[in-house]
Formats: C-alpha cells, sequence, structure tokens
C-alpha cells in the first residue's frame, strides 16, 4: 500500500483531470440511478392508471437523463485517459532516469531483464490501475450506496435480501484477494526470467546459430514460458471464482425479490412498478459488489507491479559525488593508484584486487597484462569510477578521484571496451556521442587516427551510413574501431583501451598503435591487451595475477626479471622477437 501512495505523487501535474474524471463520473452515476425511478412512475402512474401524457413525459425525461449519463461518461473516460496516460508516461520516464544514475554496481543486482520488465509491464499495470479507479472507483461505491438508498426508501422490507447477500459477497472478494495478490507477484517475478532469457537469446543469437543450439535455446524458453503460463492460469482460476460466484448470488437476490415482492404485490403491500424499480436495484447493488471486488483484485496485481517498481526507484547508486566534489576538473593526467583494494560486495577481503599501488605519468602509455580473471578490467574500471575502491585510493593530479564530481570526471577519460556497443544511428553520430557538437573535421580525424575512416567511406553513405541495432551491419573489427574513434574525439586527457583492438587484424592494430603514438603525448594510456605485441613499446608494463601487480617495467626488463612476463612472451611470438621488440 505505501509504494502505491508514494508512486500517486506522479498524478500531480494531472490532478484537475483526476478531479474532472470523477465530477463527471458522478453525473453519471446520478442519472443512472435515476432511471429505475422513472420506471417505476411510467408502471405505477403511466401504465396503471391509462396516463399516456405520464408515460410519454417520463419516456422524454428518461431519455434527457440518458443523455447527460453519456456526456459525463464520455467525459470521465476522456479525462481519465489524460491523466492516466500522463501519469504512465512520466512513471516510466522516472524509472528510465533513475536507472540512468545506477553504477555498475546497482546494474548488477537489477538484471536488465528484471528493468526492462519494471519499465514495460509493471508501469502498465499500474497505470492500468489508476484509469480504473479514476472511473470504477467512483462508480462502483456511488452506485452501491445510491442503489442501496433507494432500494431502502423503495421498500424497506425487501431491502433486507440485501442485508443478507452483501456481506456474503464480500467475504467471497476477501477471500480471493488473499489468494490473488501472492500469485500476481509471482506472475511478475516469472515474466522478469522471461524478458532475461529473451534478451540473452535475441542478443547472442549468432552464438546460438554458430553452435546449433536453437532447440536448446527453444527449450529453456519453453520450461520458463510454461512456468509463466502456469503461474498466470493459477492467479486467473483464482481471479475467475468472483465472476460466478457474484452473479449466482445477484440471481439469487433477484429471484428471492421477485419471490418475495410478487407476494407483497398481492397483498396490495407493493406496487408493480416499485417491485421494478427495486429489483433493478438489486442488480445495480450487487453489480457494484463486483465491480468493487473487480477494482480491488486489479489493485491486487497492481501493487505486487508498485512494489517493484518501488524497489527501483529507493534503490540508492551504489557511487555517490560527496557534497564537496569538483564540479569541473582539467587534468594534465597523472594516474596514481595507492594500495588500492578492491571486490565486487565491497569487500576488500574478496580479492579481485589487492594492494595496487604505481603510477602514470602524463603522456605514458600503462599496458596491463594477466590471465583471464586476474582482474585487468576491475582495475581500468576503477578510473572511471564505474565502481569505488574498497580500500586505498586513486589519484589524478593529486586529486581523489572521489572528490570528483562523476561528470567531471568520466568528460576527462575516455574509454573503448572488448564489446563495443554503438546505437542505432548513422556512423557519424555514434562517433560524436561523446561529444555531439564536434565538427565534422574533428569526425573524421578521429575515425583515422582508429583507421576507421577508409572502411567507413567505402559505404555508399559514408558517414550517414545506418547502424542496426547495436551496429549489426559491422564486423567485429570495424565496431571496435568505431568505439576507438568515439573515445579519442572526447579528446580525453585519460585514454582506456581494455582490450579494444582484440577482434582487429595485427596490421590495422599496429597503424592504429602508430596513430596513438602521435596523440599519445597528449594523454595518458591505458591499454588492456591479451596480445603482446601490443604492449611492446608501453612506457610501463602492469603483470597482474590473482589481482595483485606481480610485475612492473619495460619490456626488456620484464623480459629478463618476470617468470610469467616471458612465458606470455615466448607462448604468443616465441623467439622471432629481439628484446627491444624489433624482428
Amino acid at each position: 500500500m505505501k509504494s502505491s501512495l508514494k508512486l500517486a505523487k506522479f498524478l500531480g501535474p494531472y490532478r484537475w483531470w483526476a478531479i474532472l474524471a470523477p465530477l463527471l463520473m458522478i453525473l453519471e452515476v446520478a442519472m443512472d440511478l435515476l432511471q429505475p425511478r422513472m420506471i417505476q412512475r411510467i408502471v405505477d402512474e403511466g401504465i396503471a392508471q391509462f396516463d399516456m401524457a405520464v408515460v410519454i413525459n417520463t419516456g422524454l425525461l428518461m431519455v434527457g437523463f440518458a443523455f447527460l449519463g453519456g456526456i459525463g461518461g464520455v467525459g470521465c473516460t476522456f479525462f481519465t485517459e489524460l491523466a492516466s496516460q500522463g501519469f504512465g508516461a512520466d512513471l516510466r520516464q522516472a524509472l528510465f532516469r533513475k536507472v540512468q544514475t545506477f553504477s555498475f554496481g546497482n546494474l548488477d543486482e537489477l538484471e536488465t531483464g528484471k528493468l526492462i520488465t519494471r519499465l514495460t509491464n509493471d508501469v502498465t499495470q499500474v497505470q492500468e490501475l489508476v484509469s480504473m479507479m479514476l472511473r470504477i472507483m467512483v462508480r462502483a461505491p456511488l452506485t452501491l450506496l445510491g442503489s442501496l438508498i433507494l432500494a431502502v426508501i423503495t421498500s424497506p422490507r425487501l431491502a433486507l435480501i440485501l442485508v443478507i447477500l452483501g456481506p456474503l459477497v464480500l467475504a467471497i472478494v476477501m477471500w480471493i484477494i488473499a489468494k490473488a495478490y501472492p500469485l500476481f507477484g509471482e506472475v511478475q517475478r516469472r515474466l522478469d526470467d522471461l524478458n532475461t532469457v529473451m534478451q540473452e537469446n535475441l542478443a547472442g543469437v549468432r552464438v546460438v546459430k554458430a553452435f546449433v543450439r536453437a532447440r536448446h535455446e527453444i527449450k529453456r524458453f519453453f520450461s520458463i514460458n510454461d512456468r509463466l503460463t502456469k503461474r498466470v492460469v493459477s492467479a486467473s482460476r483464482t481471479v475467475a471464482i468472483n465472476g460466478p460466484a457474484t452473479m449466482l448470488i445477484l440471481n439469487i437476490g433477484v429471484v428471492a425479490a421477485l419471490w418475495f415482492g410478487g407476494v407483497q404485490v398481492n397483498q396490495g403491500s407493493l406496487r408493480v412498478g416499485e417491485l421494478i424499480a427495486f429489483v433493478n436495484y438489486v442488480q445495480r447493488t450487487l453489480m457494484s459488489v463486483s465491480m468493487v471486488s473487480m477494482l480491488v483484485m486489479r489493485f491486487a496485481r497492481a501493487q505486487a507491479s508498485a512494489d517493484r517498481i518501488e524497489e527501483v526507484m529507493i534503490s540508492e547508486p551504489h557511487i555517490h559525488d560527496r557534497a564537496s566534489a569538483q564540479g569541473s576538473f582539467a587534468p594534465r593526467g597523472r594516474v596514481a593508484f595507492e594500495h588500492v583494494s578492491f571486490g565486487y560486495d565491497g569487500d576488500d577481503d574478496s580479492g579481485v584486487l589487492d594492494d595496487i599501488t604505481f603510477v602514470a605519468e602524463p603522456g605514458q602509455t600503462v599496458a596491463i597484462l594477466g590471465a583471464t580473471g586476474s582482474g585487468k578490467s576491475s582495475l581500468i574500471h576503477l578510473i572511471p569510477r564505474f565502481y569505488d575502491v574498497s580500500g586505498g585510493r586513486i589519484t589524478i593530479d593529486g586529486t581523489d578521484i572521489r572528490d570528483i564530481s562523476q561528470t567531471a570526471l568520466r568528460r576527462t577519460i575516455g574509454v573503448a571496451l572488448q564489446e563495443p556497443v554503438l546505437f542505432t544511428g548513422t556512423i557519424r553520430d555514434n562517433i560524436r556521442y561523446g561529444r555531439p557538437e564536434a565538427v565534422e573535421a574533428e569526425v573524421v580525424a578521429a575515425a583515422k587516427a582508429a583507421q576507421a575512416h577508409e572502411f567507413i567511406m567505402s559505404f555508399p553513405d559514408g558517414y550517414d551510413t545506418q547502424l542496426g541495432q547495436r551496429g549489426v551491419n559491422l564486423s567485429g573489427g570495424q565496431k571496435q574501431r568505431v568505439a576507438i574513434a568515439r573515445a579519442l574525439l572526447t579528446q580525453p586527457a585519460v585514454l582506456i583501451l581494455d582490450d579494444s583492438t582484440s577482434s582487429v587484424d595485427v596490421e590495422t592494430e599496429a597503424k592504429i598503435q602508430e596513430a596513438l603514438d602521435v596523440v599519445k603525448t597528449e594523454r595518458t594510456c591505458f591499454v588492456v591487451a591479451q596480445r603482446i605485441s601490443t604492449v611492446l613499446t608501453a612506457d610501463k608494463i602492469l603483470v597482474l595475477d590473482k589481482g595483485k601487480i606481480v610485475a612492473e617495467g619495460v619490456h626488456r626488463d620484464l623480459l629478463a626479471s618476470s617468470p610469467i612476463y616471458r612465458e606470455i612472451y615466448e607462448s604468443q611470438l616465441g623467439n622471432g622477437v629481439t628484446t627491444d621488440g624489433t624482428n
């Protein structure tokens, strides 16, 4: 309930629509409640006394009331949609904005599939509840109350039927709600699993095809989909009891009213028109209870979604800016790790990185080598504060990076990852992603430095070539070069290349290295590489093993002093290269 109340604030900008819609619904309900009284008058005063004037006048009144009620209903629906759609759009926008504040740690906890479900299905559930509340929440209680009052006025003795049947309907509704609420929560969690499987399959469809695992993926999807279907069926089966049970009680009420009302008509204590009006009010009363029960059940389902949305909204980013953090920063690029330890759970005892200490001077290229799982990517992810250190500190030009705002820090750092992420749009848009204001000459210069210009110009549309989702119409090496160009265009003080040339051929990689040699005097470069040929000319090479720096130096010194480095070197290049890195 608390989460639903917190989300109600998103109705604030649409409060006038949210107020006007129920007022118009009140008009519709009032006109509907007058109809049975008009029928009573036609029967008892018009037909019974053969007074056609009463029949005609009352009939015209009924048409007028129906017209006014229709205006109220249409107006209510119109303003309800304005309010609920605006509410849903703002809530979805707030959720998306919240996700953008999350650090890598938050995204590790809240998986992509779960976030997609919250941004789509969960928001839709809550939005539909708002729509129903602005209509049915007003209509059902008012109709229920009005029908009860008018039923009692019409025949106090017959109204005892409602006193008996009303609590029975309410008991059934409460039982259904108690059973359905946990089931709806489970449905949403199963939907999370389904979205996760779908996302993994669609993103990795080439791997699926390459390993002929389509049958396996179909089975995996079937298993998740089957569990979701069973939960939905179970919840729907529970809710489905409401309709038949309510209709059974409604029909019992109508039969009882006709039976006992007929007896009173025969005795002369009740007129036929009054009996007809009473039966109408009985139907409206019990149907209103059914509508209330439906609303409450929808509320139960939406409450499960609201709780999941609130879980995202109250999540605090793992990375925070300090109150005194610098809003602007223009470093030369001296990066120092001072006894840095790191663990993904925030505990430096987890052993991802342990007591990392080194200095990268401005203009230097620092290469990082090590076996898979040695902590290479974890180390470079700490520089732009994708994660925070668990112990020690990292400084740039002597300033602790935690004393710099994340925005200011990351604007000075260019990053090209091993698995580049490109967005739907033109190649130019993707290169300018970090600097949308960059002019054409700068874009071309960055592309040339990344050895991307030649293949870009081979396309008919050149830099205006449209990329598919995640750059699907480019090869792996081409995507990496576009990503490098994107990083270079930001003109960063610190450039991080996380194995970003792994899909590039050796010749192209050599050209990229030559281009980087020209610009590296202006920036500090960190290069994570699997190929040792990539790091031979680095100013400093760090060899990582099990989260620790086990060797540090230049190629010549490490070849002589580090068994791990020498093993990597010999496994890749053998003795065909001299100790200075030349053939």
